[in-house]
């Protein structure tokens, strides 16, 4: 080859390493997104009928995610073993913020968040399915409000779920209406199960343990959506709720005693039958008035008084025995006994009776005391005989949801 091809070709060779340069400039390799990022590009993107899947394993989230396309599905292999970690959350209020009809999730985990763990927000037909929320660290006030937490939503079905270690309820359902809660555990929370100023739920087959107290039933003022009644509870082992108290200051629910079963606030048309309520250390069961807080009521349309309340075919055992409340013990101390399965502070709306507020039909041997609380407790009355009426039964919610 002579001097002058030689050159040719080299001119040539250097033209095309140029070319190629100059592609990988224009067209530079992509760094793989990691699955934080995968995930939410998902989620912004998705469309009615997707199902978003998240894969076996420990996946380190540090911002909230959030869904608002209706009709989709986020669903992992099993309650622990897809796991979504938010233990260096440094974004967001909350794990999961869904406002979005028609969604489901199931078979995963969310923990450690810095607020609430999954929020579902004005959503309709909701099914949260073999879903764990937890604080991995135990009980304590710094750690999110809410586990499981629907909240001015319609037609929710929680089942098989497990929430641990919120500083306010484990499984929460506000300002809501047809609910189910059925097969699921609540544990370490403040409130392991609250209906709160909600309408037509059913609260069935769970086990609530190791709480402030197991399952509340409240309405309160001051709320766009109040009025709360028509709940059911029922088949429910509600024992051992004997945590003590660590929601922050001011949260209405540092002021539930350790030590309570269930808790029921001026909420009306409820059904409570066939729980076994054990060895809850404050009361197995308290119904009280919101009046008991002291705290002065704003709100011109609220009803702070509880009625409708119906009681039946329970079973308690033990309980009682070292009450968290300041009336409550000096009650047990005069009497040197327990504290009765039911406590009810007696208060009443005016013009109305004892049997308006509350009705039972328990067992012979189910003790059962009226505080006096309008009267500084001055004269408590063990005599049950006023409540010895029956309530018609209340219609079991059904849904029409596809099963996942």
């Amino acid at each position: 080859m002579n001097t002058k091809n030689k050159i040719v070709c080299f001119i040539r060779l250097a033209s095309i390493c140029l070319l190629i340069v100059s592609c990988g400039q224009e067209n530079p390799v992509m760094p793989e997104l990691s699955f934080e990022e995968k995930l939410q590009q998902r989620l912004i993107q998705a469309q009615p009928g997707d199902v978003i899947n998240i894969p076996a394993g420990t996946h380190e989230i540090t911002r909230s995610l959030s869904l608002n396309i209706s009709g989709v599905t986020l669903a992992g292999t099993g309650i622990d073993e897809s796991i979504l970690s938010f233990k260096n959350q440094v974004q967001g209020a909350e794990g999961l913020l869904v406002s979005a009809n028609d969604f489901v999730i199931r078979d995963l985990a969310i923990e450690d968040t810095v607020g609430d763990a999954l929020k579902i927000n004005e959503s309709n037909n909701v099914q949260i399915l073999r879903v764990r929320t937890e604080w991995t660290n135990g009980p304590l006030s710094t750690n999110g409000a809410y586990g499981i937490y629907p909240v001015q939503s319609s037609n929710i079905l929680i089942d098989e779920a497990v929430a641990i270690g919120a500083s306010d309820a484990g499984i929460y359902v506000g300002q809501s209406s047809r609910i189910i809660v059925r097969n699921s555990r609540a544990e370490y929370n403040v409130a392991g199960i609250e209906i709160e100023n909600s309408t037509f739920a059913d609260v069935h087959d769970n086990v609530a343990t190791n709480n402030t107290g197991g399952i509340l039933v409240f309405d309160l003022p001051n709320l766009p959506v109040q009025g709360g009644r028509n709940t059911r509870i029922y088949n429910n082992q509600i024992f051992a709720n004997n945590t003590d108290n660590f929601a922050p200051e001011g949260n209405i629910v540092a002021s539930v005693p350790a030590g309570t079963g269930l808790m029921i606030m001026a909420n009306d048309n409820i059904e409570v039958f066939e729980n076994n309520f054990e060895d809850n250390n404050s009361a197995n069961v308290l119904i009280v008035s919101y009046l008991i807080n002291e705290i002065p009521i704003t709100d011109p349309n609220y009803d702070p008084f509880p009625e409708a309340i119906y009681l039946h075919n329970n079973q308690y055992t033990g309980g009682g025995e070292s009450p968290d409340s300041e009336p409550l013990a000096l009650l047990q101390a005069a009497t040197g006994q327990p504290l009765p399965d039911i406590i009810w502070d007696g208060m009443l709306a005016e013009g109305k009776t004892a049997a308006d507020a509350l009705c039972f039909s328990e067992a012979a041997d189910t003790s059962f005391v009226s505080l006096d609380a309008s009267n500084g407790f001055a004269k408590p009355v063990f005599d049950a005989a006023a409540h010895d009426c029956v309530l018609p039964r209340l219609t079991e919610i059904s849904m029409s949801l596809s099963s996942q």
